[in-house]
């Protein structure tokens, strides 16, 4: 690879290639070779069994206003962590920040004390210190890691991790990239979230207007108008609520580039590129395409799957997705990747010749929320809002107002567990849902893996679903669980309040589990928004039907949804549960998981049959 000039490069990148040159001569590279390797192909490779990370702080330019980022051996992202399964991994981290730090490994599959969460697995990084991390790698795949401190995530401490497996790759490939999407803000964290609990639409631009409304009136007719507006008042909630924090904050970047910087990846036509897609961000669900190129699945979380060709898919925020693509054609491609609420989009470039590039496409108009959004998917048929008993669904509103209790009768509460009620199904309501801190519960939520999401219903070409995937090779464990949790994501979004079963974290007591028990755990997401669920340390296998599962770290629930999930709690420790959008999740949708031996006399046998963990 050609020497980068130094002078040539962005300001931003020049101050990255700055900030790692003390960390980077460590390694024993030159302040050239570390530019070269570093320059417009993303984060550097470090590969072997022992690591040294360093976190700081250093300004960086991604807006065109300089500002303070949290950064890993001086750069954003951090370095690319390449391992080998069967290997035992030694990292020394060092925090050189004003404050305790962490690093999360995300998805892997290790001893509970070197887990990265502070309050649960340790006691985090005290400034100054170094934390060696060290844990036998067992697993393949892509990866990543970051902070579990703070918002340090927010502003830039993240990065990726390849495994490389024991036996050959079943997927030749003539070229191997990581993509990580995630999304920056000029605005200091703390103060984004302090705006949310003030005013949690201040940054949704999206907002009903007046032209909107007589559009309506032609369309709809006033009546139904003002009915569908009533309805919305009712609840206290807007159709056009799809995301807390926007692009009108947030620049959504490829590999640590803006979409003005358009990271860019050179290829020649006829090679396999295997593309390793992370959503390394803290908010921001992204639909990633590449017009006139076709993706095929090989790899989800980091799990083999059996493979599916594919346009377009919906990546939740700390997922992962390995494609392949095979560029026949000597033309440049856009790796196009819009936001949910459709207010920005990160983009690079596929290309033979950095000379060449590609249209970016326009964005997608916002779409509505509507009856399936609601949790009365299982009520109707479709998305819109035809067909529909509007007379009956205004009377069920009241159910959904935080201020009316009196509608529901509440289920009885285990004394020895007021904490956790036990339910006779999923759409049961706990008495714990009905207070301040929730404003909404879904009457009827549906079953919807082949759902592509809202905004990607009416595609003319093939979206991506989890219903398409299974782990390949077969289920992965058993399917048959030895006892069943419910638990509905709740909240009140106009206070900013998130929580599972209307309990916040603060309030709630841990989740048990005992060793080595199989667990289904089912999702009710009685809230508008799309919340991506993550269980540290153990493996999540989606249900998707006709006996086949789906192995995941991170599992998103889509507004209205109804999902299940088999879990093998095969590692002791304490393990965090959350919301992986990073407010969320300091909003109070967290629990701790402690998985612990059973009792010896076997009386865990009818422990919670149904229900939290009665």
């Amino acid at each position: 690879m050609k020497t980068a000039d130094p002078f040539s490069l962005p300001r931003r990148r020049f101050v990255q290639g700055l900030a790692l040159g003390a960390t980077g001569l460590g390694l024993g590279l030159t302040p050239g070779q570390l530019l070269a390797r570093q320059g417009h192909t993303g984060a550097p490779t470090l590969s072997g069994d022992t690591f040294h990370l360093t976190l700081g702080g250093a300004d960086v330019n991604i807006t065109g206003k300089t500002r303070p980022a949290t950064t890993i051996n001086g750069i954003v992202p951090g370095p690319t962590l390449r391992w080998r399964e069967g290997d035992t991994v030694t990292l020394k981290v060092t925090n050189m920040l004003p404050e305790t730090s962490s690093i999360h490994w995300h998805g892997l599959l290790l001893p509970f004390e070197m887990d990265g969460v502070p309050g649960l697995s340790f006691d985090g990084i005290k400034p100054g210190e170094t934390f060696t991390y060290r844990f036998p790698v067992k697993q393949s795949g892509t990866y990543w890691y970051h902070s579990h401190s703070g918002f340090q995530e927010q502003t830039g401490l993240y990065g990726s991790i390849i495994i490389d497996p024991k036996n050959p790759e079943p997927h030749a490939v003539d070229r191997d990239q990581v993509i990580v999407l995630s999304d920056w803000s000029d605005e200091d964290p703390k103060h984004i979230f302090a705006t949310l609990k003030k005013l949690s639409h201040y940054y949704n631009f999206n907002e009903r207007t007046v032209f909107d409304t007589l559009r309506d009136f032609r369309h709809k007719g006033v009546i139904q108008t003002l009915k569908d507006r009533h309805m919305w008042n009712t609840m206290r909630m807007n159709d056009r609520d799809l995301a807390d924090v926007t692009g009108y904050t947030y620049t959504y970047l490829m590999n640590g580039q803006s979409p003005n910087g358009n990271w860019t990846c050179q290829f020649n036509p006829g090679e396999r590129l295997r593309l390793r897609f992370i959503n390394a961000s803290a908010m921001t669900f992204f639909d990633i395409r590449i017009p006139g190129l076709d993706m095929t699945v090989i790899e989800m979380d980091g799990q083999p799957v059996r493979p599916v060709p594919f346009h377009e898919v919906r990546l939740g925020v700390a997922e992962t997705l390995d494609v392949i693509v095979e560029p026949k054609a000597d033309q440049a491609y856009t790796l196009f990747a819009q936001s949910i609420d459709r207010s920005g989009f990160a983009r690079g470039t596929l290309t033979p010749n950095p000379a060449m590039s590609a249209p970016v496409p326009e964005m997608d108009p916002p779409p509505l929320l509507g009856h399936t959004e609601m949790g009365m998917g299982a009520m109707q048929h479709g998305d819109g809002h035809e067909g529909m008993d509007h007379g009956q669904m205004n009377h069920n509103m009241a159910g959904m107002k935080h201020s009316d209790h009196g509608n529901a009768v509440p289920f009885a509460i285990d004394p020895n567990n007021p904490d956790l009620p036990p339910r006779n199904n999923a759409t049961d309501h706990a008495a714990t849902e009905y207070g301040p801190g929730v404003d909404m519960r879904a009457m009827a939520p549906g079953e919807m893996l082949a759902d592509p999401g809202i905004g990607l219903r009416d595609r003319d070409w093939k979206v991506l679903t989890y219903a398409d995937l299974e782990t390949a090779g077969g289920p992965p464990d058993s399917l048959h669980p030895e006892r069943e949790i419910v638990l509905h994501l709740t909240g009140n979004m106009s206070r900013y309040m998130w929580s599972f079963n209307g309990i916040p974290f603060a309030d709630a007591v841990p989740l048990e589990l005992y060793h080595n028990e199989r667990v289904r755990i089912t999702l009710v997401n009685d809230t508008m928004m799309t919340h991506p669920i993550h269980l540290h340390g153990l493996w999540s296998d989606l249900e998707v039907g006709d006996g086949k599962l789906l192995r995941k770290h991170t599992v998103t629930v889509k507004p209205g949804e109804k999902l299940s999930y088999l879990v093998r709690a095969d590692t002791l420790g304490r393990w965090a549960y959350h919301c992986h959008l990073l407010y969320h999740m300091d909003a109070g949708m967290f629990r701790e998981v402690r998985v612990v031996e059973a009792p010896a006399d076997g009386s865990h046998a009818h422990h919670g049959a149904h229900g939290e963990d009665a």
